[in-house]
């Protein structure tokens, strides 16, 4: 039974797309960012071909290759989780998704309080971590939601888990999900629960849950499951893509727990796609500005790595890729316009370096190719390149 398992190492960037200058993100480079960092190993993510993706000339070049290297270029007008994902699972979104820089409109949070029966805090780009700290205590005296968004296109809810149960606060979040249509369809709506008794001790919990958007058009996952092949999704994919073309699906509680659930996967018996999302590397270090922190979360999967593929069956296909940009370096906590890599191996795989691709869609159409399906989205599968 042939098996792909696609792990998307949220915000792995590598180095600026052409249209950076767009985004403000000209220089950006994630990947060259924390391969400075003493923390930084790349030993089997090397072996596999890093180095030998274009741009990537800063990560050491081992004689034999044992992966197929590509770089990959977003085609959509957009630089977030839900349109990367989007993008890899076939989809290129011609059009940004609603952004609120000076906060959002005055008549949407009079409406979003009175369907949920609570006022709102804030109300402005902030970070997460200080909105809480700056926020927090009131909200646990008055009883009203910390809303903020950023330059992502997010409307995210923070409140104390005992002052706002969690079942309340997934359902406030569902409850502004049906709100956020039309022009005010945001991306996500996050739930952002969080605990601890004053500024100085609040922190946020990993019972944070997302409520995309649903895709607009036909994914790979939607395809692969109505011909009856196996979806599986760990991490946060059930939220990106509104549970939608998944026939199975885990939640993570960060890198680790993540990790350990597909090297479980390795034991499932199916014919389908494993689609994993590593989140840590994002929203602990990325957004945080934690260049070490990230180089070690890098690291970390790198030395994993192997344990998962010593046990990869005969027609299992791996492909590690990323969604968008985090360059912690750039002294700003947004998401980075840039390229991202893609590395593929099995017994299957022509080692080799395959150049750059013009959109993330050409994911899609290879898992699909490769599984037997006649979906290609937006994308072309280069599966004839790479296969021996």
């Amino acid at each position: 039974m042939k098996r792909v398992f696609l792990i998307v190492l949220d915000s792995l960037g590598c180095g600026a797309a052409p249209d950076a200058t767009d985004f403000d993100d000209v220089g950006t480079n994630t990947l060259r960012r924390i391969s400075q960092s003493s923390l930084f190993s790349a030993e089997n993510t090397g072996k596999l071909g890093l180095g030998w993706i274009d741009g990537v000339d800063y990560i050491p070049r081992p004689k034999r290759r044992r992966g197929a290297a590509l770089r990959m270029t977003e085609r959509s007008r957009g630089k977030d989780t839900t349109i990367g994902h989007w993008e890899i699972a076939g989809i290129v979104s011609p059009r940004p998704m609603p952004t609120y820089p000076d906060g959002f409109p005055d008549d949407l949070i009079a409406e979003f309080s009175r369907r949920v029966g609570r006022g709102v805090l804030l109300n402005k780009p902030y970070s997460g971590t200080d909105a809480i700290r700056d926020y927090g205590e009131e909200h646990m005296k008055t009883g009203k939601l910390i809303v903020y968004t950023s330059a992502d296109s997010v409307f995210q809810i923070a409140a104390h888990e005992a002052v706002v149960p969690l079942e309340e606060q997934y359902a406030i979040c569902r409850k502004a999900r049906e709100l956020l249509t039309g022009e005010h369809a945001v991306g996500r709506v996050i739930a952002r629960p969080f605990i601890g008794e004053n500024a100085g001790n609040f922190v946020r919990t990993t019972n944070r849950h997302d409520f995309s958007v649903t895709p607009p058009r036909e994914t790979v996952l939607d395809a692969l499951a109505a011909e009856g092949k196996t979806v599986y999704g760990i991490g946060k994919i059930h939220d990106i893509f509104a549970g939608r073309g998944l026939t199975d699906y885990v939640y993570t509680t960060g890198n680790e727990d993540g990790m350990q659930k597909t090297l479980d996967a390795l034991d499932r018996d199916f014919e389908g796609l494993c689609f994993v999302n590593l989140v840590d590397f994002d929203s602990l270090y990325g957004h945080r500005q934690d260049v070490d922190g990230y180089a070690a979360a890098f690291a970390a999967f790198d030395k994993w790595l192997p344990s998962f593929r010593r046990r990869m069956r005969e027609d299992d296909v791996l492909m590690i890729t990323a969604d968008h940009g985090c360059d912690p370096g750039d002294d700003d906590t947004d998401h980075t316009r840039e390229y991202t890599p893609l590395l593929v191996a099995g017994k299957h795989i022509k080692p080799g370096a395959y150049g750059t691709r013009d959109t993330f869609a050409d994911i899609a159409a290879t898992v699909a190719d490769y599984l037997g399906s006649d979906y290609r989205g937006d994308g072309r599968s280069f599966l004839a390149e790479i296969r021996r």
